[in-house]
């Protein structure tokens, strides 16, 4: 009965459907033409499946909150360049540390996966192909 309770209990929080505030459509689309000014790094986090639907994740870059991420989201953050943490929180934390370039742009995929009462995360940094083709598939939400 307890395995029942604890399976019904993650199919619900992988399938119900959370929001977070979105970022205005102008906004999205100037993200979407993927330029970065030359003494700066962007750094894109972008969830683009629909598991974990219901599921808000806590993203930082530095230990400074930038936002949460629902399932087809993006966010967006300008950094200096150098190296920098971006970390997720959900059942777990998972933190990927990234090298941004002057004049660069940095994918990372937020993967949701099947936790014990609740989802989990896992950042992947990812080629320039698909993450333009990942944050293209997602619309922006607000950054703190």
């Amino acid at each position: 009965m307890i395995r029942f309770v604890a399976a019904a209990a993650v199919a619900l929080a992988l399938t119900g459907c959370a929001s977070v505030p979105m970022g205005d459509a102008k906004q999205d689309a100037a993200l979407k033409t993927f330029s970065v000014p030359a003494d700066k790094a962007g750094i894109y986090i972008y969830r683009n499946e629909t598991m974990g639907a219901a599921v808000k994740m806590d993203v930082a870059i530095d230990g400074a909150p930038i936002g949460q991420t629902a399932a087809n989201t993006f966010l967006y953050k300008e950094v200096a360049p150098g190296k920098h943490v971006v970390t997720s929180k959900a059942e777990n934390t998972d933190q990927l540390e990234v090298d941004a370039k002057p004049g660069t742009l940095t994918y990372i995929w937020q993967e949701v996966k099947m936790g014990v009462l609740y989802a989990r995360t896992k950042l992947h940094l990812v080629s320039e192909a698909d993450g333009k083709k990942g944050v293209t598939e997602t619309k922006l939400a607000v950054s703190n």
